[in-house]
């Protein structure tokens, strides 16, 4: 019961700290009926496996009957065969979660002995206990420290009908005993199906504790992806909303952004829907910004495809040209002016980068001469895709504009250096960025959950990722 309860509260608990109450998310997580009953399915066939794996402790006492007491001892009890033909799990709108197993069986191995003042007989036997119904109420409050927890709030097992066959010496009268045996076996199902279930939800609720909501994308920046309201339970989903921002890692400080409200639509074809919203990635661009992420230096040892030195810039500059005879080696620094601008519109994700770019000239005595700085500001969009569980990126160059703003070698026209300007952006920067945006950011902790077929729409507002769940146990 435990693996099943546990699948459950992976797919409703991704995040177990409650950050502030009652902020706007930048991140909405979904989770559908569909997600549910797959969770149910898989958990279901879980429990059937460790129950056949399962030992359980012996049963010892005694019954009166007549004259006397009946002492019994069922030992080596071993579950063969669990069949669960109904199982359900709902949602309760305000409430929580109800798992409800209907007409359960059970087919039960044990080692036997019964004693009376006037015979004593032991064997094998086996029981089947069928009409075995569990209701289970589960809700997720805060605890003392503001933190979301799972618990168990209502519990009921009923068992029906209890089938005992014995192999002993005296089996005359065997079926006069039977009925002795039945009710401590009865007794032990009703009485210990539930407190056990409850331990399960405790050892779920420190398990999932233990899970950190903090993430490390990389050196740089880290992502927090604790609640920021309690979780919504509707008849045909689960809302959670998550605080959804990143931050320069190790520096928790507030962003200048504030997560705006939105509402993703109503959709149940899949299992799971992330909605990420322009906060999300407003915080990451402010992290990396903050980070120094955005600059970028391109030296003539490090260009890939030629050497970039003052010969190609003399030729267009006449005044650099004067610097030497021999070429001098060129440096470029490429720096953010300002936080790059995040906007996310129907099928469009765009990054627009205000920044300069400044042009040095490498002495021979590996000193450095400021020859000009140029003002950019570029245009660019960014594709989506999953892989491996996190969200990863792709960015690509639609325009860019050079402006001189400020020279050492003399006014000059821009036009004609935006070419080789262009082209060095185009093979260095912009594969030096995918590399770093391969990487991904890592998606809200699921353990042994990963996403099949998932698909991203952007608009809007925000990213979301539509998705079906495997659970591998």
């Amino acid at each position: 019961m435990r693996k099943m309860l546990s699948i459950c509260c992976s797919l409703l608990l991704l995040s177990l700290h409650s950050g502030e109450l009652c902020a706007n998310p930048g991140l909405k997580v979904r989770i559908t009926q569909k997600g549910l009953e797959y969770a149910k399915e898989v958990g279901l066939e879980i429990l059937k496996q460790n129950m056949e794996k399962e030992g359980f402790p012996d049963l010892t006492g005694h019954e009166r009957f007549g004259l006397g007491n009946v002492k019994y001892n069922i030992s080596r009890i071993h579950v063969t065969a669990v069949e669960l033909p109904s199982a359900s799990i709902s949602l309760l709108p305000g409430s929580g979660i109800k798992l409800m197993i209907g007409n359960a069986s059970l087919t039960i191995d044990m080692n036997w002995s019964l004693r009376t003042w006037m015979f004593k007989d032991s064997g094998r036997g086996t029981v089947h206990i069928s009409k075995v119904f569990v209701t289970a109420m589960l809700s997720t409050p805060l605890d003392d420290t503001g933190h979301t927890s799972i618990s168990l709030t209502s519990c009921r097992t009923t068992s029906g009908d209890v089938d005992i066959k014995l192999n002993g010496k005296t089996g005359f009268l065997h079926n006069f005993f039977i009925k002795y045996l039945k009710k401590p076996i009865h007794r032990s199902l009703v009485t210990n199906s539930c407190p056990n279930i409850r331990a399960g939800i405790q050892l779920i609720d420190e398990d999932l504790r233990s899970l950190n909501a903090v993430m490390q994308i990389d050196d740089l920046a880290e992502v927090d992806y604790s609640l920021s309201s309690l979780p919504a339970v509707f008849q045909p989903f689960i809302d959670l909303d998550l605080k959804g921002a990143v931050f320069p890692a190790g520096n928790y400080s507030d962003s200048p952004y504030k997560a705006a409200s939105f509402t993703i639509p109503d959709q149940s074809d899949s299992m799971l829907y992330l909605a990420f919203s322009e906060y999300f990635f407003q915080t990451s661009s402010f992290a990396y910004y903050t980070a120094g992420a955005f600059n970028m230096t391109i030296a003539e040892e490090t260009c890939s495809y030629f050497n970039i030195n003052t010969e190609i810039f003399g030729s267009i500059i006449p005044e650099v040209a004067k610097y030497s005879v021999t070429p001098y080696p060129v440096m470029l620094k490429l720096m953010s002016a300002e936080i790059p601008v995040i906007s996310l519109q129907q099928d469009s994700f765009t990054l627009e980068i205000q920044g300069s770019m400044e042009v040095l000239a490498v002495l021979p005595d590996s000193t450095t001469q400021s020859l000009l700085t140029l003002s950019i500001a570029a245009n660019t969009s960014i594709s989506l895709n999953i892989f491996n569980k996190k969200l990863m990126g792709s960015l690509c160059l639609n325009r860019i504009q050079f402006s001189l703003a400020h020279s050492n070698v003399g006014s000059f026209e821009v036009l004609p250096l935006e070419n080789i300007l262009s082209y060095i952006l185009q093979t260095e920067v912009i594969p030096s960025a995918n590399a770093k945006l391969s990487k991904g950011f890592p998606l809200p902790n699921l353990a042994n959950v990963t996403l099949t077929r998932p698909h991203i729409t952007i608009v809007q507002g925000y990213v979301l990722i539509s998705t079906d769940v495997h659970y591998k146990h």
